[in-house]
């Protein structure tokens, strides 16, 4: 089909602009037959993603579309692709995906959902990984991506910097989002082993090589559309820099080229305190908010501070399982956690590769210190975890978020810090140590 390209300035792309690009890719699907018989009305299916993708602006564009084929007499569906993540409250879809009737919405199970396709071989594997990673991953997608009645497939989602496969989006909405165990599992632990440095901000890696080569062999004559977004927000307002549509991966390369020029922020020199704040409505699990630690570890330096302030976090893990392994285990640093992985006796770890990952990443390896201020988990149990522990109510009378700025601040006392509101959409990284692509 058309691949459509839209960017704005700083303000961004206001909802007619956005109204208008979905309009045309409609009339562009349907002029080239790719979706929508004659014989009637087609069938629809938008794969979005969770809450804690919110400022992606994808709950938005889900909602155009759905109305634009409602007028059109076509049935929409949404298959929601929360990865590992807990499923989304009547409430959330509500306030991220507007009007859209809920039963309309399907949540992605990746354990029970899934169809197995094939796999990516262990040799392929071990050459992208440089020998770290040998081994072989199966490709799992959910059920009704492979269902023939969908005329359609919508997979819209922000293109924005990711620890875990460089940049966030694309093939990693349907292989991670909407995928099964094996590919969650081993493309966390390939991203942990090659190392979140030099992936993140990137678009060629290993991990996104590995979902490129699921997609190009296993789901080439689905009718997939790509909708990807660029976006960053101040508080609550969504700004749309750019907003590509296609079924080429070129809607990808050229949504990669904008989000490294708005959502990477270079410092100077190695921050020596940052403070990070998580929105309490989308960070309520360490599991997801440890984005304060993954987007900002190439900017902090050696010694310094992270402290995240986390009114909303009430657990570690995002299921029951991954809380266990979390308190178990602990972010107790990447030689560590792969110690314990390869011991026998721990097959709760062996089983669940993506919580490995996650206790990699979320560990300075003792460069510098992270400590996190919450409401509802004791001071004890963070320490126990891998973190310094500091009290919510201390910690935001000092740091008041409404009072800071984004980026450099001077406090009364003279203390420098540097102030993320959101580390969701963005990454910061020290420019004396970056190497680019």
């Amino acid at each position: 089909m058309e691949q459509f390209y839209y960017a704005s300035d700083k303000s961004g792309l206001d909802a007619g602009r956005i109204l208008e690009a979905l309009k045309a890719s409609i009339s562009s699907i349907m002029d080239q037959g790719k979706a929508f018989p004659e014989s009637g009305p087609g069938k629809v299916l938008i794969v979005g993603p969770d809450y804690s993708r919110f400022h992606s602006n994808a709950g938005l564009i889900s909602n155009l579309y759905y109305h634009l084929f409602r007028e059109m007499g076509c049935r929409t569906d949404i298959l929601i692709a929360a990865g590992t993540h807990e499923g989304m409250s009547d409430e959330q879809l509500r306030v991220m995906y507007g009007d859209i009737p809920r039963e309309c919405f399907f949540h992605h199970d990746f354990r029970k959902d899934v169809v197995r396709l094939g796999q990516v071989d262990a040799a392929y594997v071990s050459e992208l990984s440089e020998g770290l990673f040998p081994e072989t991953i199966d490709v799992e997608i959910n059920r009704r991506i492979l269902d023939e009645s969908y005329d359609l497939i919508l997979s819209v989602g922000q293109v924005v910097p990711h620890e875990v496969v460089g940049m966030a989006n694309y093939s990693k909405n349907l292989f991670v989002g909407a995928g099964g165990a094996s590919m969650i599992n081993k493309s966390h632990m390939l991203g942990a082993v090659y190392g979140m440095e030099r992936i993140m901000g990137k678009d060629h890696t290993p991990v996104r090589d590995v979902f490129d080569y699921a997609l190009t062999h296993y789901l080439q004559d689905r009718p997939i559309v790509f909708v990807q977004t660029v976006c960053t927000a101040d508080g609550a307002d969504i700004h749309m820099h750019g907003l590509f549509i296609g079924d080429t991966r070129s809607v990808f390369e050229k949504a990669v080229e904008l989000a490294q020029k708005t959502n990477i922020d270079f410092v100077q020199t190695g921050i020596r305190k940052c403070v990070v704040w998580l929105d309490p409505a989308e960070f309520t699990s360490t599991w997801i908010g440890n984005k304060a630690i993954y987007r900002t570890r190439m900017a902090i330096a050696d010694g310094g501070e992270l402290l995240i302030l986390a009114p909303g976090v009430r657990r570690f893990g995002e299921a029951p399982e991954l809380d266990a392994l979390i308190r178990k285990y602990g972010y107790t640093g990447r030689d560590h956690i792969l110690e314990e992985s390869r011991k026998k006796e721990n097959e709760d770890l062996q089983e669940n590769m993506s919580a490995a990952a996650h206790l990699i990443h979320g560990s300075s390896d003792g460069r510098f210190t992270i400590t996190y201020a919450v409401r509802d988990i004791s001071t004890d149990e963070i320490r126990k975890a891998g973190f310094e522990a500091a009290l919510f109510e201390e910690m935001v009378k000092r740091y008041d978020p409404a009072r800071l700025a984004p980026g450099y601040n001077t406090m009364p006392d003279g203390e420098e810090i540097f102030f993320i509101p959101n580390p969701a959409l963005g990454l910061w990284i020290n420019r004396e140590k970056f190497a680019g692509e």
